[in-house]
C-alpha cells in the first residue's frame, strides 16, 4: 500500500532523495520506467508538454476555463465537445460562447438526450426521483458520447454531470476528457469547500 497521502519526506521533490519511506512509490522503479517511456509516444508528449506549457503560462493567473480554451487552441483542436447536465446550461451556454469567441466549434450534448425514462434504462422505481410510475427522463452519459464520436469531436470537456455519470462518459468517449465543472448541488458546485470543511461546518455531512 502507497503511503503518499501520509508523506512528510516527499522524496519524489528531489533529484537525489536521500530518505525514501518504505511504502513509497519511488521504489517501484520498473512500473515508472514503463511509465516513463509512455511520454515518448508522440501524441502523449503534445499533450504533456502543452499541459506544461499552460502551467508555465498561465499559473495563478488564468482560471480553469481559459486555461481549457488555451489548451484546446495550443493543441490545434477545432471542434470540441461540451457533456453538460441540463441544471447547469446557462452556464454550458457561457462556456460555449467563450469557446466559439476564441474561435473553437462546440458540439454540445445535454445529458437528458434521448428523452429515455430511467425504468427503461433498468433503473428500479425507488431510485426515481418522481413518484413510481411517473415518467422521469434519464442521464444518458453513454448517449452524450457517442453522439460526439459521431461529430468526430477532438476533445470532450465535462460540465456538471453526475458521479457515475461522468465515469461512464470517459468510458466510451473516442477523445481525451478534461472536466470543467464537478457536480457537487451543495457547495455550489465547489467540492473542496466540503473538504476544507470536513472538521466543521461539513462534518456531520461528508460522514
Amino acid at each position: 500500500m502507497y503511503s503518499c497521502v501520509n508523506c512528510g519526506v516527499y522524496a519524489c521533490m528531489e533529484e537525489k532523495p536521500e530518505v525514501v519511506p518504505k511504502n513509497c512509490p519511488m521504489h517501484e522503479k520498473e512500473v515508472l520506467e514503463r511509465a516513463k517511456a509512455e511520454y515518448a509516444d508522440p501524441e502523449n508528449q503534445k499533450v504533456f508538454a502543452t499541459a506544461a506549457d499552460i502551467e508555465s503560462s498561465g499559473y495563478c493567473q488564468w482560471p480553469r476555463v481559459k486555461e481549457t480554451i488555451q489548451f484546446c487552441l495550443r493543441m490545434g483542436f477545432t471542434k470540441v465537445g461540451l457533456a453538460f447536465c441540463k441544471g447547469l446550461s446557462g452556464e454550458a451556454r457561457t462556456v460555449a460562447g467563450l469557446f466559439k469567441e476564441a474561435g473553437i466549434e462546440v458540439v454540445g450534448v445535454c445529458c437528458k438526450a434521448g428523452g429515455t425514462d430511467k425504468a427503461c434504462l433498468g433503473i428500479p422505481e425507488e431510485y426515481k426521483m418522481v413518484e413510481p410510475g411517473e415518467f422521469e427522463t434519464a442521464c444518458n452519459p453513454i448517449g452524450q458520447a457517442m453522439l460526439m464520436n459521431e461529430n468526430k469531436t477532438q476533445f470532450n470537456i465535462i460540465l456538471g454531470l453526475c458521479i457515475g455519470h461522468d465515469s461512464l462518459f470517459i468510458k466510451y468517449s473516442d477523445a481525451m476528457v478534461t472536466t470543467l465543472v464537478v457536480k457537487d448541488r451543495v457547495t455550489g458546485h465547489n467540492p473542496v469547500a466540503a473538504i476544507y470543511g470536513s472538521e466543521a461546518f461539513f462534518k456531520k455531512r461528508v460522514r
